[in-house]
């Protein structure tokens, strides 16, 4: 983490800040069960210079550091970093978020979330072998043309497209649902692992909160993580989703950002489907191929 000196106006104009409080702070915020990303962005619109730690006392902050140190420790995770609002590596794409998150937790190189062009690829958990195949040969074209690859680490088209990434040798950016310190799916440890080691892996979620609280509370992280991958990117391409699926709230959060949305033609297609349509006269781009998306960028 970076800090801001130049801005008068600037938290950082007061005194330096302590890693591990701010840490720490976030963390403490989070241990009221009525927090929620909105009413966090509503606190920190009404405290505007204001840090996590501000709202606690030291006693505290040393307290929820210690359990969360703790945590890492369980988890064996010694390369973990953090980035706080107002510092200068904050992305400031992030602002355009609704609810924009204050901090997050990441591994690997933060400067993947400054590429010149980037692009989240996200569908089905689910997805057709139909899907997959897409899923390849339009990531492998947005690598060749130089974009950086934003995904989930999710099952189906969000797995596929980060691997498709590495494989062809572009740059990845894994945006989960769950703690730094958790590895979901299981059977993607070994990808998790590979893109905070070589590429960038980032979480916003708060690692004490999630483990207090059940299955079906942490299930709320994941739509929230699409907001902030959408507002981190210049675009999102859906290559195949449901009429419930979690990627349609990517898709609202694109529009609502101002990012470009595109949706693959075969969606378009599906008999079942209302959503495409809906989407494209929201401002959503039908991708007939490569070029729809080149262009429109």
């Amino acid at each position: 983490m970076t800090l801001n000196f130049k801005d008068p106006t600037s938290i950082f104009s007061k005194e330096p800040i302590n890693s591990l409080d701010e840490m720490a702070g976030y963390e403490a915020l989070w241990t009221d069960s009525k927090t929620s990303f909105k009413s966090l962005a509503e606190k920190f619109r009404k405290n505007p210079h204001s840090v996590p730690s501000d709202f606690y006392s030291k006693s505290d902050l040393k307290k929820i550091s210690e359990e969360v140190l703790e945590k890492f420790q369980n988890a064996n995770l010694l390369d973990y970093k953090f980035c706080l609002f107002q510092t200068i590596d904050y992305p400031q794409k992030l602002r355009d978020a609704e609810n924009p998150i204050e901090f997050f937790y990441y591994r690997g190189n933060l400067d993947f979330a400054f590429s010149p062009k980037s692009i989240a690829v996200v569908g089905s958990r689910n997805v057709s072998d139909d899907g997959i195949k897409r899923t390849k040969k339009l990531v492998k074209s947005l690598v060749e043309n130089g974009f950086t690859i934003y995904s989930g680490l999710a099952r189906g088209v969000d797995t596929t497209a980060h691997k498709v990434a590495i494989e062809f040798g572009g740059k990845t950016v894994a945006v989960i649902g769950t703690p730094i310190t958790e590895v979901y799916p299981k059977e993607n440890s070994k990808l998790q692992q590979q893109i905070a080691c070589d590429h960038l892996l980032i979480s916003q979620v708060p690692i004490l909160r999630y483990s207090r609280q059940s299955i079906q509370g942490n299930r709320l992280f994941f739509p929230e993580r699409n907001i902030t991958m959408s507002a981190l990117t210049d675009a999102t391409v859906i290559v195949e989703a449901s009429e419930t699926s979690g990627t349609l709230i990517q898709a609202r959060a694109a529009l609502k950002q101002n990012r470009k949305l595109f949706i693959l033609d075969n969606c378009f297609k599906n008999p079942n489907l209302t959503w495409p349509a809906k989407f494209a006269e929201r401002g959503a781009i039908r991708v007939r191929n490569f070029d729809d998306i080149i262009t429109n960028l």
